[in-house]
């Protein structure tokens, strides 16, 4: 027997494609938080089991909720937003046949902004979502990471055996959950006794930025690419000026002198993604850049 588990709120625009996907489960069960739109009715129609959970902001609590309902010796974890592809539920019901394997990581397509992006840490970005009952719980913080018992495998990270994400549909879409997120992590980082600095607020971003856009070649993705990398940079931003917000603004004063060493530090790593990506486009580049780089770098 298989369970499908799913967590809303107010997610009519969603929850049709998302139930419908899930037709092949033995069991679908929806956790809501105080849904005031008609996600509840919907997912009655479709014979979903709905249950009530406190509105956190967040999905993991609710998920943990969903999973203790769960009749089904598997279950597979889905977003409102998100949906299966015939293939991919073949597949998962002749892989819950395997005695050996207690949990599976299955590809997500994340479609933002109207495309899929497949650059910039969005793609295969795997997600544990199939598993035997006891086998994966989450830890109850945002973007936790599951605790997972048991052996593990990961599926094919193709287009038909992914999961499909339809995820930002716009800036304000982007915004508002943006809000949301960051506070919840400002918290967090609170909580765990982080002391605020003001190179966090400076480094952090452009860190990120760095990152997603070079490291992980965002810029492949175009405009959509480099403008998820800036809105990625912006999040943790507000995110550590969340936590100078929450020790009421506390006055801290720096020095031009080290917010110009981090400008040239920053200028030297962006340099170095620079150089690097031209270097890929003309392995003939002359070398005298690379060691003039690597002097300047220290390397």
């Amino acid at each position: 027997m298989i369970s499908a588990v799913i967590n809303t709120y107010n997610e009519e625009k969603n929850i049709k494609k998302c139930l419908s996907s899930l037709l092949w489960a033995d069991e679908i069960i929806v956790v809501d938080m105080g849904s005031t739109d008609k996600t509840r009715e919907i997912a009655e129609e479709f014979g979903a089991k709905v249950y009530e959970h406190n509105y956190v902001g967040f999905v993991e609590p609710a998920r943990n909720f969903g999973i203790e309902k769960a009749h089904g010796e598997w279950v597979f974890i889905l977003d409102a937003d998100e949906r299966v592809s015939q293939i991919l539920s073949k597949l998962l019901l002749e892989k819950s046949r395997q005695k050996d394997i207690n949990y599976f990581r299955v590809a997500r397509k994340n479609i933002i902004f109207d495309k899929w992006i497949k650059h910039a840490g969005w793609w295969p970005d795997y997600q544990i979502r199939f598993f035997r009952k006891g086998s994966v719980s989450w830890v109850e913080k945002i973007h936790g990471i599951p605790f997972t018992v048991g052996n593990g495998f990961d599926m094919e990270a193709s287009e038909d055996l992914s999961i499909i994400h339809n995820n930002y549909q716009s800036i304000t879409q982007y915004l508002t959950r943006m809000d949301r997120y960051t506070s919840i992590m400002a918290k967090e980082l609170s909580d765990s006794g982080y002391y605020f600095s003001v190179s966090d607020v400076f480094g952090k971003p452009v860190s990120e930025f760095l990152n997603r856009f070079f490291a992980q070649e965002g810029y492949k993705d175009g405009l959509h690419g480099l403008s998820l990398s800036l809105l990625q940079a912006f999040s943790e931003l507000i995110v550590y000026l969340k936590v100078w917000e929450s020790i009421g603004f506390k006055p801290h004063t720096f020095s031009i002198d080290d917010l110009g060493r981090k400008g040239r530090s920053i200028a030297e790593s962006m340099n170095y993604w620079l150089i690097n990506e031209q270097l890929k486009k003309d392995p003939s580049y002359p070398r005298k850049f690379i060691i003039k780089l690597k002097n300047k770098l220290r390397i």
